[in-house]
């Protein structure tokens, strides 16, 4: 199809709004009631609200104080499950180096060999560095069983102790602040 023939469709369009236009009638006072509200827009243009520098800041302050506390208290908790999982793996290696010594000093009887001090004091110093950053040594001998912290290994009747009293140790139990990173191994009275 050629230009020529649209034209005359698109002369016709303008032709229909002209005549629907021309057909309506217009109404003086609504001409002039959207002038003035025209004429009230321009004066009581609406203000572009200037953001709050002081609110802004005080947010930002706040979100930057919980991101440090949050970071702080994620680093704490890595901290203590990193020494948590040092300790359990030591302490099989303390229990070896206890029993090793335990059997050393029987067989040496009651004389003093320096070799088996001096491998008891490092066995000291190896334990005050597991306090010093938290881990204790716990021996319950005395108490009250309890499941939570406490292995039962054996169950005996105890004269003059009363029934579920631990009264003996076989292996002392390690705790990290709250945490039991091993429970004692006991007997208990029947």
């Amino acid at each position: 199809m050629s230009g020529a023939e649209h034209e005359p469709n698109v002369g016709h369009e303008e032709a229909a709004v002209e005549e629907t236009a021309a057909e309506a009638p217009v109404d003086a006072s609504v001409e002039d009631d959207v002038a003035e509200h025209a004429q009230d827009g321009a004066v009581e243009a609406p203000e572009v609200d200037e953001p709050d520098f002081k609110d802004l800041y005080l947010r930002a302050a706040a979100e930057t104080d919980n991101i440090r506390k949050r970071a702080r208290r994620d680093v704490e908790v890595a901290q203590a499950r990193g020494v948590a999982r040092l300790a359990r793996e030591l302490l099989p290696s303390l229990d070896n180096l206890d029993r090793a010594l335990a059997a050393a000093e029987a067989e040496e009887g009651e004389g003093e060999h320096h070799l088996t001090k001096g491998i008891r004091l490092v066995q000291q110093d190896l334990l005050g560095a597991l306090t010093r950053v938290g881990i204790e040594q716990y021996a319950p001998a005395g108490e009250v069983f309890d499941p939570h912290q406490h292995e039962a290994v054996a169950q005996m009747p105890a004269e003059g102790v009363d029934a579920g009293i631990i009264t003996q140790v076989y292996q002392p139990g390690y705790r990290y602040k709250e945490e039991i990173l091993r429970a004692a191994k006991v007997v208990v009275a029947a």
